[in-house]
């Protein structure tokens, strides 16, 4: 069964990496043109660090042999909070929140209502092109004190690929994972990465974890011609979502790892 029908409950022991929501819309110059001084007073107190950097988007396919110009840099605005676990990110195509503690699908929108509401006002986007929720989960079998369970008993078998065998050794299975992208009903779709692999920290001479997790990327979305003033009930239809293909995805092993409340 892909979709579980279990009621949605909190977890003590979450294993979100990252939870990010990002609103694209037609391209609003201004917004990579000049400082957005307004947004920023607007959302100040939430997001009190500010951080500004130029992004090389990658440049459109071309026939061989064509030239063809780079694309200009893309501005990006970061407001960040105090604490460093928020990330509000805006340029002249999307509006994003991201947080690396997660409090709860109602803490979240919480953070997000303000910031969202004042770019409405704001710039006053014609319609949003894709509105997307995404949840990183990536098990760890040491921290879930698990360890020495083999995937296949805490993980649903459509996601595990050839791991779902008995007769296959994860040791010695290099690389195996799952990709799919499917609709969820007549609006709304999810991109789904899962699959055991090693976190690699970037950060100059940090230490590597050399444990073996799995990461559960979830992506769900819709897209259109979305009006602004629907965005939020979007949001909430894709999270309606998140939970039966979460929890459809982990067996009732993990799910009580995860110490349910």
């Amino acid at each position: 069964m892909l979709y579980s029908d279990h009621p949605r409950v909190h977890y003590d022991k979450p294993q979100l990496a990252e939870v990010i929501c990002q609103l694209r819309f037609p391209a609003i110059l201004s917004i990579g043109s000049r400082e957005p001084v307004d947004f920023q007073e607007a959302v100040r107190g939430m997001f009190p660090r500010y951080a500004v950097k130029q992004e090389q988007p990658p440049a459109p396919p071309s026939a061989p042999g064509a030239r063809t110009e780079a694309p200009r840099p893309v501005v990006n605005h970061s407001f960040i909070s105090a604490d460093g676990h928020w990330k509000l990110n805006l340029t002249q195509g999307f509006i994003s929140l991201s947080t690396v503690a997660y409090p709860g699908w109602e803490g979240f929108g919480q953070r997000f209502d303000l910031p969202l509401a004042q770019f409405i006002k704001i710039y006053q986007p014609a319609f949003f092109e894709r509105i997307g929720l995404r949840y990183v989960n990536i098990f760890s079998r040491r921290t879930l004190e698990l360890e020495g369970e083999p995937w296949r008993e805490l993980i649903a078998a459509p996601y595990l690929g050839v791991l779902a065998e008995e007769d296959v050794d994860e040791t010695t299975t290099r690389k195996c994972s799952v990709d799919v992208e499917m609709g969820l009903d007549s609006t709304c779709r999810a991109k789904v990465h899962a699959g055991p692999g090693m976190v690699k920290q970037n950060a100059p001479n940090a230490p590597q974890d050399p444990e073996v997790k799995f990461i559960l990327d979830i992506d769900l979305f819709m897209g259109g011609q979305i009006d602004p003033r629907m965005a939020a009930g979007g949001l909430e239809t894709l999270h309606g979502h998140s939970t039966p293909l979460f929890q459809g995805a982990i067996t009732d092993k993990l799910h009580t790892a995860l110490e349910p409340r």
